[in-house]
C-alpha cells in the first residue's frame, strides 16, 4: 500500500537548483535507522536531490544537530529520522516531546524545511511496520515533507 501511495504523489517542483538535504538519523536503533534512511534517500533520489547522512546517538540530539548544520548554509532541507519506543519510565515522554518541540522551533523560528520522521511507538513491531519500505515507509514520507517545505521556501523566496 505504501508503494501505491508513493506512486500517486507528484514530483515536487520548484526545488532549488543543486538542492541538498541532510538526513539526520538517530542511531539508537540501528537497523530501524538504516531502513528509515533507505526510504528517505530513495525519495530524495526520485526527485534528483542530493542527500547526505549524519548520525547522532538518539532522537533528543537531532534538533541540535540540525541547528548546527543549518548554520553552515550547506543544505536546503533536513530530514529528521529516529525511533523512540516506550519503556517503563517517563523518559519516553521527555524524549518525544522535546525532540518534536526542538524541530518545530527550528521550523517556525528559523523557517527551516524539515521533514519529521521520528517514530514514537509502543512496540518494536509497531516501529518496523512504520519504518519498513514495503509497509509504512515513514522515511520516504519525511523526505517528501522536507521537499515540499523546500518548495514552499522557493515559491516564497525565503533565503534564510
Amino acid at each position: 500500500m505504501a508503494e501505491a501511495q508513493r506512486g500517486a504523489r507528484p514530483v515536487i517542483s520548484p526545488l532549488p537548483a543543486g538542492a541538498r538535504v541532510l538526513v539526520v538519523e538517530a542511531r539508537f536503533y540501528e537497523a530501524l535507522a538504516d531502513e528509515l534512511a533507505a526510504g528517505a534517500l530513495a525519495e530524495l533520489a526520485r526527485h534528483k536531490v542530493a542527500g547526505e547522512r549524519l548520525a547522532v546517538p538518539g532522537a533528543f540530539e537531532i534538533p541540535g544537530a540540525i541547528a548546527v548544520a543549518a548554520d553552515s548554509g550547506r543544505y536546503h532541507g533536513y530530514v529528521a529520522l529516529g525511533c523512540v519506543i516506550r519503556g517503563e519510565t517517563s523518559h519516553y515522554d521527555y524524549v518525544c516531546g522535546e525532540s518534536a518541540r526542538g524541530l518545530m522551533d527550528l521550523s517556525v523560528q528559523r523557517r527551516l524545511a524539515i521533514g519529521y520522521g521520528i517514530l514514537t511507538v509502543e512496540t518494536d513491531a509497531q516501529a518496523w511496520s512504520r519504518a519498513r519500505r514495503t509497509e509504512g515507509d515513514k522515511g520516504a514520507d519525511a523526505a517528501y515533507a522536507a521537499l515540499r517545505m523546500m518548495s514552499l521556501r522557493q515559491i516564497y523566496r525565503v533565503t534564510s
